[in-house]
């Protein structure tokens, strides 16, 4: 949709579903809203809504940076479009100027470039392994090759739509704990520092003794109030302490996957996660054609977890040798029965991805019902939990001035 020359064409932001009934949006440039509409229709798109994008809201525009969702739709328009039977060029052109974040834009540039140049699209994304890992770049390969890069390209949608949705559910079900532990930890300190205090000035006029529960929480109160920074200090330091050694400690990183894999409730959601996220990209890359010992090499880091990651190695080195997948699988103990049960079935009738796909679809579903039931047993365990905290300190400051009613 490059403008005529000689003249710029307005910029139209435009909503609407692909062939498959999904929602896509983007921004193209068009002489008018008409011909914006055809354009569209034209590469499979049926558009919802479309409006000519003003001067004001192109400025200001800030990089955001790239999420893995971004690559997600990158992968579903690509495909939507060569489905369609738009060159590859064409349709890279058309994302890069149709893109709301301008880091997405700048890397789809650079890849349209490069391909103009002469360069395969695997080579292309490889270039660019922070967002585009092996397996990507494996299946995309593997689609140039088989001339079938439109399939290919809609099935690494799929997969990144399906693995991003898993973690998207996982981490909201961390997430909401987390911050209400932050959040009650917050109002408990805003009260220990500011509140307390005003109590306790009250209390020095009774000339009374105080309840020990009283005099527990005004001590804990000049505690936080001499040390409040040692104490934010030190918890922000552990937090960053925490990520940075996860991140560059491998043996750590060991020791907290295989921690979190123990802990009851969370851990079988992580596992069941992990299984369902190694079926899919199994699936994924057999499917597509891939040497199963390669795929196993790409599926060790796609599942998320260090000992799955080793396990999965283990299996490779197995099935290079000539063993059976299901073998391994079950030699690893680390796969449920009806997972390995599936994988032999699958080995025997010729059909191992759609096995596979099966079983992903099975987990993901269980990792969704597990996700629903921890979210509706943390909420009232959360509530008594501030219900204690707060509850307690309130308790605490006004019991006093309950026994000097009585008193009186």
């Amino acid at each position: 949709m490059a403008a005529k020359a000689g003249k710029q064409n307005p910029t139209f932001i435009w909503e609407g579903t692909d062939k498959r009934g999904e929602r896509v949006k983007g921004e193209n440039q068009a002489a008018n809203v008409t011909m914006m509409k055809a354009e569209l229709r034209r590469i499979g798109i049926n558009p919802k809504n479309v409006r000519r994008k003003s001067a004001l809201s192109s400025l200001g525009q800030r990089k955001k940076p790239i999420a893995p969702g971004d690559i997600a739709v990158f992968s579903r328009q690509l495909a939507t479009m060569m489905n369609a039977g738009v060159p590859l060029v064409q349709g890279l052109d058309i994302m890069a100027s149709g893109h709301q974040n301008p880091s997405m834009r700048e890397l789809i540039a650079d890849i349209k470039g490069d391909v103009e140049g002469g360069t395969n699209l695997s080579e292309a994304l490889a270039k660019h392994p922070r967002y585009f890992n092996d397996l990507f770049c494996n299946l995309v390969e593997a689609g140039e090759s088989a001339g079938v890069l439109d399939t290919l390209l809609d099935k690494l949608a799929t997969y990144l739509e399906k693995t991003e949705s898993i973690k998207k559910k996982i981490r909201k079900a961390m997430f909401y704990p987390a911050a209400v532990i932050v959040v009650a930890f917050i109002v408990t300190a805003i009260l220990l520092i500011f509140v307390v205090p005003e109590f306790q000035n009250m209390f020095r006029s009774f000339g009374a003794d105080l309840p020990v529960f009283t005099r527990m929480v005004i001590n804990l109160s000049d505690f936080f109030q001499q040390y409040w920074y040692a104490i934010f200090g030190g918890i922000i330091g552990a937090v960053v302490a925490f990520v940075m050694t996860h991140r560059r400690s491998p043996r750590f990183r060991r020791f907290m996957d295989r921690l979190m894999l123990r802990i009851p409730v969370v851990g079988p959601i992580l596992d069941k996660a992990a299984t369902a996220r190694f079926g899919r990209t199994l699936s994924t890359m057999f499917a597509a054609g891939v040497p199963l010992v390669e795929a196993l090499e790409s599926v060790s880091g796609a599942c998320g977890n260090t000992v799955y990651e080793d396990a999965i190695l283990e299996m490779k080195d197995q099935v290079a040798s000539g063993q059976q997948l299901n073998v391994a699988m079950r030699l690893s103990n680390l796969f449920p029965h009806m997972v390995v049960q599936m994988a032999a079935i699958g080995e025997e009738s010729g059909s191992l991805d759609t096995m596979l796909a099966k079983v992903a679809d099975f987990y993901e579903e269980e990792v969704d019902n597990q996700i629903d039931s921890l979210s509706s047993l943390l909420e009232p365990f959360i509530m008594v939990i501030l219900g204690v905290l707060v509850g307690g300190l309130v308790i605490a400051m006004y019991l006093p001035i309950f026994q000097m009613g009585q008193v009186i």
